[in-house]
C-alpha cells in the first residue's frame, strides 16, 4: 500500500504507452541529428529550413525505428517465429514461380516473334547487318591516309586501344580553320538557292594570315578563288593520297561488331569523314571559278567516295552522317550548274555518280541494324548484366561497374525478352515498311501512324515498355532525313539532265518529259507520293523544280524556313532553283 511509483525508466516499455514512448525518444534524437548536421555545415540559422523542410523526415525515422521494434518484440516469441519463417518461406516460393513463370513467358514471346517473321523472310541474327569481310589489300578504309582518323583509338582489327595512342596523327583532320571560326556567311546554301562568296573566304584567310601561320597566302591579293585555293594548298598531299586510296574497290572500317555491349563500340572515323567534307567543298567551289572544272569534278567524286566508304555499316548514325555529307556535296554540284560551268561529259560523270546513291535502300539498313545490332545487342548485354541498365550512358564509354545491390539486378530476364519484342514488333511492323524499297518511297503517313501507335503503346508504363519508350521514341523523326537525301539527289540529277537539255537545245525545256532517254535514262519520281516531280519554266529563263516535301502539300515551290531562317524540311516543298540573275 505503501509501495512508491515506478520511474517511468522501470516501467515496461511494451505495450501502446512503449510504442509511444520509443516514437517520442526517436523524434527528438532524429531532430537532434539534424540540428546537429546543420550546424556543423555552417548553416547560420538551422532551426528555420529544420522546422519547414525535416518535420516529415524527423516523423519518418521515429515512425520507422518504431515500427521496427514493434516487429522484433513480436518475432521474439517461438511461436510468432516459426509462423514467420513458414509466411517467409510461401513468400520465397511465390517469388520463384513469379520469376520463372516471367522468364518463360517472356522468352517464349520473343522466340514466336522471331519465328514468325523468320518465316516472313525478316532476320534478326547480327551476321545479317555486319558487312562481310573484304581484303585488306581492296579495303580503302585500311589505307594510311584513311586509318589515321581512327588509329589514336583502335587497332586495325577494331579493338579499342589503351593508354590511347597518341602517336598517329589523324590526317583527314582537315578544317577551312582549325583555330579561328570561320564566317558563316562565305558558302552558298543550294536549299535557299543561295551562291557561296569566295571574297568573303579570300578576306578571311587574308586577315587569318595577320594573325597565325595556319594557312599560307601570297603577298598580294589574287583573285578570290585563287587566293582560296592558295589557303587549302596545305591539305594537297592529304588529298592527292586520299585521291589514290579512293580507287580501291571496297571499304571496310574496322569495327568491333561482336562487341558484347554495342554501346562500347567506338566510331572516331565518322567524326573525320564529315569534318574533312567542308574542306573538299569549299576546295570544289574554288575550283569552278577558277574555271578548273575537272579538277572540281574529281573532288565531287571524291567527296561522294568518302559518303560511300560507310554506307555498308548498320549504324544510324554512321547513315546521317552520310546524309549530312551529301547535302554539303551538292552545293560546288549546284553553283556549276547555276554559272554553267559543267561541259557534257563532265554532266554526264556526276548524273552517273549520283544514280548510286539510294537512301531509301539505306534507310532500311539503317533501322534494321539499329534493331537487330544495337538493340538486340542492348538487350543480350541486360539479360546477362541486368544490373548495368542504369549505368548504360550511351556515350561510347564503358559502362562503371554496376552497384552490388541494384535494383535492376532484380529484374526478371523475361522481362527484357518482353521489351526486346516490343521494340522489335514496332521496327518491322511500322518503321520498316515506311520505306518501300520496290516503289521508291518514304511515305510521310507511315511514319506519323508509326508514331502514333508507339506513343499510344507506351502511355501507359509497363515492365514489358519501360525500356521500348527509352530506345524508340526519335525513329520517328528520321525517315524524313532520309527522303529529303534522296529528293535531292534526284533533283539534281534532274536539274544535270535540264543543264544538258540546255547546252543541246539553248534553253531549258518545256516540261520534263523530253528529258529521258537522251539526257537521263529514266526520270525520277517524287520519293513522297510516287507521283512526277514538279517542274515549270520561269519567265527569266530559269526553272523551278520540286517535291511536295513531307508535309504533302503542293506549296507552289516555296521552301520551309524556321523562325531562326534555317531551312525546315518537315514544311514547304523540296526545292532546287537558282538565284535571279
Amino acid at each position: 500500500m505503501d509501495e512508491k511509483p515506478k520511474s517511468i525508466w522501470k516501467k515496461s516499455w511494451k505495450g501502446p504507452s512503449g510504442l509511444l514512448l520509443w516514437f517520442i525518444l526517436f523524434t527528438a534524437a532524429a531532430f537532434v541529428l539534424i540540428l546537429c548536421v546543420r550546424l556543423a555545415s555552417g548553416i547560420k540559422n538551422p532551426m528555420t529550413p529544420l522546422v519547414t523542410f525535416s518535420f516529415v523526415y524527423v516523423v519518418g525515422f521515429a515512425l520507422a525505428g518504431v515500427l521496427l521494434i514493434a516487429f522484433l518484440s513480436w518475432l521474439f516469441c517461438w511461436r510468432n517465429f516459426r509462423s514467420f519463417l513458414f509466411g517467409l518461406a510461401c513468400l520465397a516460393t511465390l517469388i520463384a514461380l513469379l520469376y520463372a513463370e516471367e522468364d518463360w513467358r517472356g522468352k517464349h514471346a520473343w522466340e514466336k516473334f522471331k519465328r514468325e517473321w523468320e518465316a516472313k523472310g525478316e532476320k534478326f541474327d547480327r551476321a545479317s547487318v555486319v558487312p562481310p569481310a573484304v581484303p585488306e589489300e581492296q579495303n580503302f578504309a585500311l589505307t594510311p591516309v584513311v586509318a589515321s582518323s581512327y588509329e589514336t583509338f583502335l587497332d586495325k582489327h577494331g579493338h579499342a586501344l589503351w593508354p590511347r595512342n597518341t602517336n598517329v596523327a589523324n590526317r583527314l583532320e582537315m578544317a577551312v580553320s582549325h583555330n579561328y571560326e570561320s564566317p558563316s556567311n562565305g558558302t552558298g546554301n543550294w536549299q535557299k538557292s543561295t551562291m557561296s562568296d569566295l571574297k568573303v573566304w579570300q578576306q578571311y584567310y587574308r586577315t587569318l594570315a595577320a594573325k597565325t601561320n595556319e594557312f599560307p597566302v601570297s603577298s598580294q591579293p589574287q583573285s578570290p578563288a585563287a587566293d582560296v585555293l592558295l589557303a587549302l594548298s596545305k591539305y594537297d598531299s592529304t588529298i592527292e593520297e586520299l585521291r589514290r586510296s579512293s580507287q580501291l574497290p571496297s571499304s571496310r572500317f574496322p569495327l568491333e561488331y561482336d562487341k558484347e555491349n554495342p554501346d562500347d563500340m567506338l566510331l572516331p572515323h565518322l567524326g573525320a569523314l564529315k569534318g574533312s567534307t567542308p574542306v573538299l567543298r569549299l576546295r570544289a567551289i574554288a575550283e569552278l571559278q577558277n574555271g578548273q572544272s575537272d579538277q572540281a569534278l574529281a573532288d565531287i567524286k571524291l567527296l561522294l567516295r568518302l559518303t560511300d566508304s560507310i554506307r555498308t555499316e548498320p549504324f544510324l548514325i554512321s547513315h546521317l552522317v552520310r546524309i549530312a555529307m551529301g547535302n554539303l556535296t551538292l552545293q560546288p554540284i549546284y553553283e556549276g550548274l547555276a554559272d554553267h560551268k559543267w561541259p557534257d561529259a563532265q554532266l554526264v560523270e556526276l548524273d552517273s555518280e549520283l544514280a548510286k546513291l539510294d537512301f531509301i535502300a539505306d534507310y532500311k539498313l539503317a533501322m534494321r541494324g539499329e534493331m537487330v545490332l544495337c538493340q538486340g545487342g542492348f538487350f543480350d548485354y541486360l539479360r546477362h548484366h541486368p544490373g548495368q541498365l542504369s549505368n548504360l550512358s550511351g556515350n561510347g564509354d564503358t559502362a562503371p561497374p554496376a552497384p552490388a545491390f541494384a535494383p535492376s539486378r532484380l529484374i526478371p530476364s523475361g522481362w527484357f525478352y518482353q521489351n526486346q519484342l516490343h521494340c522489335a514488333r514496332m521496327m518491322v511492323e511500322f518503321y520498316l515498311p515506311v520505306a518501300d524499297a520496290n516503289q521508291g518511297i518514304i511515305s510521310p503517313a507511315a511514319a506519323r501512324h508509326a508514331n502514333e501507335v508507339l506513343f499510344a503503346e507506351t502511355k501507359t508504363t509497363t515492365p514489358y515498355n519501360i525500356i521500348e519508350r527509352m530506345l524508340l521514341p526519335t525513329f520517328g523523326h528520321i525517315a524524313n532525313k532520309f527522303a529529303y537525301a534522296q529528293s535531292a539527289a534526284d533533283l539534281a540529277r534532274v536539274a544535270i539532265a535540264l543543264e544538258r537539255y540546255r547546252l543541246a537545245h539553248g534553253e531549258y525545256p518545256e516540261s520534263l518529259d523530253v528529258l529521258a532517254p537522251q539526257f537521263i535514262a529514266k526520270l525520277p519520281h517524287d520519293v513522297i507520293n510516287g507521283q512526277p516531280l514538279h517542274y515549270r519554266r520561269t519567265s527569266d529563263g530559269q526553272f523551278v523544280l520540286y517535291s511536295v516535301g513531307w508535309n504533302e502539300t503542293d506549296d507552289g515551290g516555296e521552301v520551309g524556313l524556321t523562325k531562326n531562317g534555317n531551312v525546315d524540311i518537315n514544311t514547304g516543298d523540296w526545292v532546287w532553283r537558282y538565284p535571279a540573275k
